[in-house]
């Protein structure tokens, strides 16, 4: 009878607690833009300068304004850089400890946060604020990547879309349960019992850590795979960076081109749908816009396990593209009613996350997901925040009260449709040169299993392999795959 780690049963009890390491943070993610009117007053500043500060900090999806843009650049630049960073101490270190560390800045950085609610009318309110939304993001995107490292660790070849639309749809149900909640509950309780409630839900992340990482532990030493994994994260390199392949650099540049087109316009779709239709309140609006999250969270699990049935993760990639370029001419052109585009752009939004994101670990040696991942990340940060940059030039506004005239927004929404455009050349590139490498990210489960295998005995740096091979013949046991 097998080591209970290799039931199946035991990856899913380590999806569910992964799964919990980001439902509280991404509900404090969003407390300030739910929170915003309860910011007025709470400095000598404007109302909407500090809520844009608070927000943006470790955002990357709010609107311009023209003078924050050098500085909000510069903070989407940092975060760029600490995702990069936090995946390669995660291949170097393991998952342990990014877990620990990460879950623990998300607790350290909402805790800074609600304490500075406490000292309004100082001089001390803005800086704790601002320090703990800096090292609430540095936690928080760092900690969707040794999530997402965990992930792939166990269901690497079985039920990979799947396990990542899970995880998706646990830390969209923060998002959606913060917009729905957290309004109400500082109406009876205020803002610093609201602020010291997410924060409450950040030590909930924080305890899944401890637990997902006695599972991770106790899995692999009954796999037998501890030392080999340790033995693999001392010889990764941040050098080990150039050995990516043209796969997934290609993979990466569909990622970042979808996600142009969606975020800057989530971000801006209250004010669009009240500036274009005038028979929508704001409520209304925030609803409407809501919706492309809420078809997430609805769809994600479904998505995934019909992408892990079919494979074709390539083809649904170019699929969701093109699926995509009518919404925008909707949106810009008719006046078809908005609920309609943004549950299509949820659908194909869905699509798009449970195929592209699991996509990456069938690409990259497991011993540097984690650096993959995080580069994946912070190219995909960079490029929105350069989108909300060019978006917040476009409309031309520095005020959310001013009505922005419907030849800005269909601009915008040309913008949007150029990168979709350009996510088509990319996803398309992307099938070519994967059919030309042996074609894995279109086969078949049954064929992606045995390839997600292969992948994890590719050697970190090409003249390993010679080596590898001699040490078959000397009798040395190869470490066999998580999912063998």
């Amino acid at each position: 009878m097998g080591q209970p780690a290799e039931k199946a049963y035991y990856r899913f009890v380590v999806l569910f607690f992964n799964c919990l390491l980001t439902f509280g943070s991404y509900f404090c993610f969003d407390i300030p833009s739910v929170l915003q009117d309860q910011f007025q007053g709470v400095s000598k500043r404007s109302q909407s300068t500090v809520t844009h500060w608070l927000c943006c900090i470790n955002a990357d999806k709010w609107l311009i304004r023209e003078e924050q843009q050098l500085v909000l650049l510069s903070l989407i630049n940092r975060n760029a850089v600490v995702v990069i960073m936090a995946g390669f101490l995660i291949d170097k270190l393991g998952n342990r400890f990014g877990v620990f560390l990460f879950s623990f800045l998300c607790v350290l950085g909402s805790s800074l946060f609600a304490l500075g609610s406490h000292f309004k009318g100082t001089p001390y309110l803005l800086p704790l604020m601002l320090t703990g939304r800096l090292l609430f993001g540095s936690g928080n995107g760092s900690l969707t990547i040794v999530q997402n490292r965990i992930t792939a660790f166990w269901f690497k070849g079985k039920e990979l879309a799947l396990a990542f639309g899970v995880t998706l749809a646990f830390s969209r149900l923060g998002s959606v349960l913060n917009f729905f909640f957290t309004q109400k509950f500082e109406e009876n309780y205020g803002m610093q019992w609201t602020l010291w409630g997410g924060a409450l839900l950040c030590v909930l992340g924080f305890t899944s850590a401890i637990i997902v990482s006695a599972l991770d532990k106790i899995g692999m030493r009954q796999l037998g795979l501890d030392g080999a994994i340790q033995e693999e994260s001392r010889k990764v390199r941040i050098q080990d960076v150039k050995l990516l392949s043209l796969r997934y650099w290609l993979l990466v540049l569909t990622i970042m081109f979808f996600y142009n087109g969606i975020f800057p316009f989530i971000a801006d779709a209250s004010k669009f749908i009240q500036d274009k239709y005038d028979d929508y309140s704001q409520k209304e609006a925030a609803y409407i816009a809501g919706a492309v999250y809420d078809c997430s969270l609805v769809l994600s699990a479904g998505v995934g396990i019909l992408i892990d049935y079919v494979g074709l993760r390539g083809i649904f990639a170019v699929a969701c593209a093109v699926f995509t370029l009518p919404v925008f001419g909707l949106l810009a052109f008719t006046f078809v009613p908005p609920l309609v585009s943004t549950i299509w752009l949820g659908v194909t939004y869905s699509f798009a996350a449970a195929s592209m994101w699991p996509s990456i670990p069938l690409v990259v040696p497991q011993a540097t997901l984690g650096t993959a991942m995080g580069l994946a990340t912070s190219v995909q940060m960079v490029g929105i925040g350069v989108s909300n940059l060019v978006v917040g030039q476009i409309l031309g506004t520095k005020s959310s009260e001013t009505k922005i005239p419907l030849w800005r927004w269909q601009r915008m929404m040309i913008f949007m449709l150029a990168n979709t455009i350009c996510c088509i050349v990319t996803s398309v590139l992307l099938n070519i040169v994967d059919r030309r490498q042996g074609g894995t990210l279109n086969k078949t489960t049954k064929r992606s299993a045995q390839a997600a295998r292969d992948s994890d005995r590719e050697p970190l740096n090409p003249g390993e392999e010679e080596q590898n091979e001699d040490d078959d013949e000397d009798g040395a046991v190869r470490s066999p795959s998580i999912n063998s």
